[in-house]
This record gives C-alpha cells, structure tokens and sequence, in this order.
C-alpha cells in the first residue's frame, strides 16, 4: 500500500511512512524451521502414542475405564491435531507472501532513489519542496537493513543509483549536470556510507569497483562546512571508508592525509579531532606516507608520479600529495584545544622507519562525540600578563579579577555612565529620524505647489 501511495503522491510523504519498513522481520531460514517444526511434532505424536499405549495397559489391568472412553478421548485429540494443522500456514504460502513483502519494499525503495535523482526544477511542485528528500534517509537505512536478502542482479542498479546520487553534479567531460545538486553533503556522504555497506554485507558475491565513492569523498571532504553540515555522518564515512579498509593505493592515502590535514585547519575542535584521529590511522598503515613528515622539498624520499602537488585535483589519484609536507601540523599543534595541539605533534613524532606500531582503539565517531559541543565543558585559559598589557589605559572603569587557577574576568560598570550614553544615542537617533521626516514634509509641499 505504502509503494502505491509513493508512486501516486511522487515521494510527497512524511518520512514515518518509510520507517515503519525498518519494523519488519524476514526469514531467511524459513524451510529449515519449517522441518525442525515437523520433526518436533513427530517426537511429540510417537510421544503421545507411547503414553495411550501405557494407558490401554493400566486400562486393562485394572479394568477401570470402557473401550467406548477409549475411544472417545483418542477421536477428540486427532480433532484437535487436524483443526491446529488446518490453521497453520504453508511454508510455501509463506515464503511467496515474504517474497511479495520484501519485492514491494525494495520498489518503494528505488523509487525514493529514482526521484532524488530528478534535478531540483523537477523535485518538488513548490519552492520549499525543491531540493527537499525527507525519505532519503530512512529508505538508506533500510537498504542497508534487507540488502542481504535481494537478489544480486538488482545489485549493479543499486550501485549505479548510490553512485549518481554521491556524484557532485559535474560529469566526468566537465559539463554540468543538475544530477545530486539538490542533495546536502550530509546526504551524499550517506550514499557513499550506504554503498560501503551493502558492499560488505555481500562480500563473497559482489565485486564492485568502490573508486568513485573515493573520488566523492575527497571533494565532500572540502565541501563540507561546520554548522551546516552534520558532523557524525562525515566521522561514521571516514571510519568505514577510510579506517576499515585494509589497504589503500599509497597515492590515495596520502591525498587524504594532506586533505584531512587541511580540513582540521578550518573546521571545529569535533571534526578536526576526527579527522586527525584518520590521519593518523592512515600514516600507520602506509609506512611510505610517513614521508610526508619531513621537512624537505618534494614531500621526503618517496616520490610519486606526479612531481608537483595539485591542492584542486578532483581525483585524489591525480592530487601528487606524495610531493608535499605535512606542515599543517605545526600549525595543529598551536591550537587552541588542547586535545587537537596534542594529537597533532603526536603525529608529528611518528618515525619514518618500517616499524610494527599499534593502530589505535578510537574511531573517528568517538572522537568526534567527545569533543562535541554538546558534551565538552571547554573553556580557553587566557594568560593575565598578556591579558594586562592590551587593556587601554583609558577603561578605568573595567575591573579585571581572577578566580581560581582560569582567569574568570568580571567587568563592574558604572550604570549612571551607560544610561548618560545610551540616553545620548538615541536622542541622536531621534534627531535623525526627525530631520528625514521634515525633509519628506518639505519635498511633498514643494511638489504640491509646484502643481498648482
């Protein structure tokens, strides 16, 4: 019902009615319980004819009870054995009514895909629709949920939908395509997540080339913006993207080791933690990335293809970040957070050599969860001294006083000074406002007699 309602109202629904999917339970076993259920009620029939088989003997020996009792009771349980079998549903109905179940999620499923996909003129009949995929999200759960019990021929489609979708909207010639431009960069970072997923939940039947989900995620990595992106998705697609993979072409990783560099100079305290947390796990997987530590020209010993490092390369492959320095690091070092300054001269130190160094336990997420704005209670310690030197001599007024170990600054003002100022401002104000009236006066009069 809800696939004919997305059909109809063209993907117009609130995002609930696609949760309700995630409710839902397949049996992938459902032959295999179906006989262990028959085997049970087998032992339970030989059980039951073993036990009348015992009472016919004590009805015999003692003579207690009649052959009519007998069978009476026997012709009252095969009733109830034939009525509890006749209510019972067939394995077969069964399997064909889960298969109906599950076929109609996945086409609601691609149909939420098939229309994200339609260009912003087209996503919406009114301005606030544009742009707008409320049931994006939940169908990427679910998708994530049941991709193990598609077939695998509707897998290449899905890959091909995930991919569209992740794409910035510029096709591989250069020319603009309004493809995902209406998607956020949260929203595309979870196709890319999506994809990673469904790859590795049908790790022994699918043989994907996963390259333009990288490709994506380098250039979402510069797009994304603290504030208005959400900072939890892009930490969840580096730690499955980046800190899960086993390997990665020492090109590749070194172009995300100097974006993810970049990236933590501008971004939060959360994302930049996050970030460093992946660089870190990328220089100690690539051994031959730790060259990028040095300090001279050409990014140290190891020199790659591309002889010159390219910042706006699209494809991390085509970046040269083997040519470059990590100097970012000595700026991270002086942050102003004192968890990312300590992280990044950690990384820093790391040795050049082929040495066995133990990857860490914390992952992007937790990183970024911990310096959230919502959890952490930071505080920026100022220097007094420094404090004392750049105050004006001309604010005598302003009362420094130090409390405690911080400097917890508390100002005391002068109330009858700031009522004579502000009671100064906006009789200015007022003046203004009362010339600009008489002007407007003067000009219509002037007009008026001039018609005359």
């Amino acid at each position: 019902m809800i696939a004919d309602l997305v059909k109809t109202h063209d993907c117009q629904l609130h995002p609930d009615s696609i949760e309700v999917f995630m409710s839902l339970t397949f049996d992938e076993d459902l032959g295999k319980h179906e006989s262990q259920d028959a085997n049970n009620k087998f032992k339970s029939k030989n059980a039951k004819r073993k036990n009348l088989k015992e009472q016919k003997e004590l009805a015999a020996n003692e003579r207690k009870r009649t052959r009519k009792e007998m069978m009476s009771k026997t012709r009252e349980e095969v009733t109830a054995e034939l009525k509890a079998a006749s209510l019972a549903t067939d394995v077969t109905e069964r399997r064909r009514m889960q298969t109906d179940v599950l076929s109609a999620v996945f086409e609601t499923y691609f149909r939420v895909l098939k229309h994200a996909l339609k260009p912003r003129s087209e996503a919406g009949s009114s301005p606030e629709l544009a742009g707008s995929h409320p049931l994006l999200t939940p169908c990427l759960h679910g998708i994530v949920k049941f991709c193990q019990l598609i077939d695998l021929d509707f897998m290449s489609d899905l890959m091909n939908y995930l991919r569209k979708l992740a794409r910035s909207g510029n096709d591989s010639d250069g020319s603009s395509k309004d493809v995902s431009a209406c998607l956020t960069v949260s929203e595309r970072l979870q196709c890319c997540i999506v994809a990673f997923r469904v790859m590795r939940n049908n790790l022994d039947a699918l043989n994907v080339d996963l390259q333009d989900f990288f490709i994506q995620l380098y250039n979402l990595i510069i797009e994304y913006r603290p504030g208005r992106d959400n900072g939890e998705i892009l930490a969840e697609a580096l730690k499955i993207m980046l800190c899960d993979d086993r390997q990665h072409d020492m090109q590749r990783a070194a172009a995300f080791i100097k974006c993810l560099a970049t990236f933590s100079l501008y971004s939060g305290s959360a994302e930049a933690m996050a970030a460093l947390v992946t660089l870190k796990h990328l220089l100690q997987k690539n051994v031959k990335c730790r060259n990028l530590l040095e300090n001279d020209a050409g990014g140290g010993s190891v020199s790659g293809a591309i002889a010159k490092y390219l910042p706006y390369a699209t494809d991390p492959n085509l970046s040269g970040a083997l040519a470059s320095v990590l100097w970012e690091l000595n700026l991270l070092s002086k942050h102003y957070h004192s968890a990312v300054s300590t992280l990044a001269s950690n990384i820093s130190m790391l040795s050049t050599s082929d040495n066995q160094i133990h990857l860490s336990n914390k992952s992007p997420q937790q990183a970024f969860k911990e310096l959230s704005l919502e959890q952490e209670s930071f505080s920026v310690k100022v220097d007094p001294k420094n404090s004392n030197a750049k105050r004006k001599k001309g604010n005598a007024s302003l009362k420094h006083n130090s409390m405690g170990p911080d400097l917890d600054l508390t100002v005391q003002v002068d109330e009858n000074v700031v009522k004579k100022k502000l009671s100064e401002h906006y009789s200015l104000l007022h003046d203004i406002a009362e010339n600009e009236r008489l002007r407007r006066e003067l000009t219509e009069t002037n007009i008026v007699f001039e018609s005359i």
